[in-house]
């Protein structure tokens, strides 16, 4: 500040790129108690072009906040755990967890958020899983926006 109300700042700091947003554009079948990665069919942002084929691989070194939800749906009822999770370079980087075991549940969305170092070829994707002891007619929805993906860099 210099004094007279006015903040100046370093536009190069603020920079927020490379960035995206992308969501699903149709439903999801997965299998049961195993980790699917989304299908991301839509993006909304892509300021760099280095969001492809589910992945974001920002390419500059920095520090990245990176988010995510699924909708995760079944049929009966029966859904007893639903997970997200960010992977970074194929391996869980972190990971979000619902437990309905108390109370099976038909539907739930689980978000998720970190911030990660990356270096110039790192990648980060969204996997999302359910947990229902069997059965068939589980998927990650589409609707309304609700399964999606995103990043930008915060920071070097």
């Amino acid at each position: 500040s210099n004094g007279s109300g006015t903040l100046t700042l370093n536009n190069a700091a603020l920079k927020a790129t490379p960035a995206f947003e992308a969501h699903s554009a149709t439903d999801q079948t997965i299998s049961d108690n195993t980790y699917t990665k989304v299908t991301l069919g839509t993006e909304v942002l892509d300021t760099d072009g280095k969001f492809a084929s589910n992945r974001f691989t920002p390419t500059i070194a920095g520090k990245y906040f990176v988010y995510g939800s699924a909708r995760l749906q079944t049929d009966d009822s029966q859904m007893r755990l639903g997970s997200t999770a960010i992977y970074k370079n194929g391996s869980i980087y972190a990971e979000r967890t619902i437990d309905f075991r108390g109370n099976n549940g038909l539907q739930m969305s689980v978000d998720i958020s970190t911030t990660i170092d990356m270096d110039s070829d790192d990648y980060v994707e969204l996997f999302a899983k359910i947990y229902k002891g069997g059965g068939s007619n589980i998927r990650i929805e589409s609707d309304s926006k609700s399964t999606n993906f995103g990043a930008y860099r915060i920071g070097t």
